[in-house]
């Protein structure tokens, strides 16, 4: 790992921290958010949930296994910047075939490490996610501390739309089977399509703006709305095209997919104060009464009491009360705000495919 770079991390409201820097020479901005998880890190940078971010790993040692093409969620890395503890030099593992700062590199990513992590977790949490801005550079340069400042002031994450960035142009297909589900790509985690194809079941990925005539038109069994990236309730749009699929197939949503349902429906969405991103949140199945442990990214929610008397709440949050799962008391319509198909895991709550699939 090289010595030769340096970083700083401005927020909205001033606060200056220097670290040393990795990856690719940048000057970026961005949400700063954090996130629980022990492992997964090439997951979350790879997963377009997080575009328009700055990541922070609570975990201090990131990068001691290295990083495999096995284990990407996208095709490149979509947060704006990573924050660190410790930036792992020596990665040890027989799949491994990158180190964190080649990873970074290749994906024109900059990273600052060796900066107080806890501290910044805590005021994330006390004060809530905060516009930042990140800057990479050369030990002989200085930074542009006044630029940074700017840009940090300037971010306003909610009124953005990520969406048509993070979502496919054209429509693919994975797998071969007679039975078919078209996967509406808001963002979609590339395991989603994984557990679909498991179980027999070939994937249509379509663009974001797929018209529900579109969708219905390739005939498939059921559809399901992927996870993605920023305020669902900017989305009309998709919304409106949600409206129409109503009562015609089984229609799954996960994340994003979960909030936009919710905004189908009639119910509303809020900002939560710090997100749920991370490996280990505990969600109580109201249907199965049991609790299992889930992988989330996410920095909004449904407002629980805008939801509409046809529907019915299935999972709650047993950290913070939140609506983490919905359904149709008559329509085969169901969602959960978190990522069953979670990669690395826990995998405590893939059935809620084989849920989706029995529908088909």
């Amino acid at each position: 790992m090289s010595d030769k770079k340096l970083a700083v991390l401005v927020l909205s409201d001033g606060s200056t921290y220097f670290g040393r820097g990795i990856g690719a020479e940048c000057i970026k901005s961005g949400e700063l958010v954090f996130n629980t998880s022990m492992t997964g890190y090439q997951e979350a940078l790879t997963d377009p949930s997080y575009a328009g971010q700055i990541l922070m790993m609570t975990y201090p040692l990131i990068g001691n296994y290295g990083f495999s093409k096995e284990y990407t969620e996208s095709k490149k890395v979509w947060v704006e910047g990573f924050v660190l503890k410790w930036a792992e030099k020596d990665p040890h593992h027989y799949k491994s075939d990158s180190s964190l700062e080649q990873y970074l590199k290749q994906n024109n990513t900059g990273c600052i490490y060796e900066i107080d992590t806890r501290m910044l977790t805590r005021k994330i949490r006390n004060f809530g996610v905060i516009p930042a801005a990140l800057q990479v550079y050369s030990s002989g340069k200085s930074p542009d501390l006044k630029k940074l400042k700017e840009m940090a002031l300037s971010t306003k994450y909610s009124n953005a739309n990520f969406i048509p960035t993070v979502s496919c142009k054209s429509p693919q297909t994975f797998g071969i089977s007679k039975k078919k589900v078209v996967l509406i790509d808001y963002g979609a985690k590339g395991n989603i399509i994984f557990e679909l194809n498991k179980r027999g079941i070939q994937v249509i990925l379509v663009p974001h703006n797929t018209p529900a005539e579109d969708i219905l038109s390739q005939k498939p069994n059921g559809i399901l709305l992927s996870n993605g990236p920023g305020d669902p309730a900017i989305l009309k749009q998709e919304i409106s095209q949600i409206k129409k699929l109503f009562g015609k197939l089984p229609i799954f949503g996960i994340c994003l997919g979960h909030q936009l349902i919710a905004h189908a429906s009639g119910a509303t969405t809020y900002k939560l104060k710090f997100g749920h991103r991370g490996s280990n949140h505990p969600v109580m199945d109201k249907e199965l009464n049991k609790v299992f442990i889930t992988t989330q990214n996410h920095g909004f929610a449904v407002d629980e009491k805008s939801i509409p008397k046809d529907w019915e709440i299935t999972h709650v949050n047993l950290n913070d009360n939140t609506c983490e799962g919905m359904q149709h008391k008559k329509m085969q319509i169901f969602c959960v705000q978190y990522h069953p198909e979670a990669h690395p895991g826990p995998r405590d709550s893939d059935y809620l495919f084989d849920k989706f699939v029995k529908m088909l």
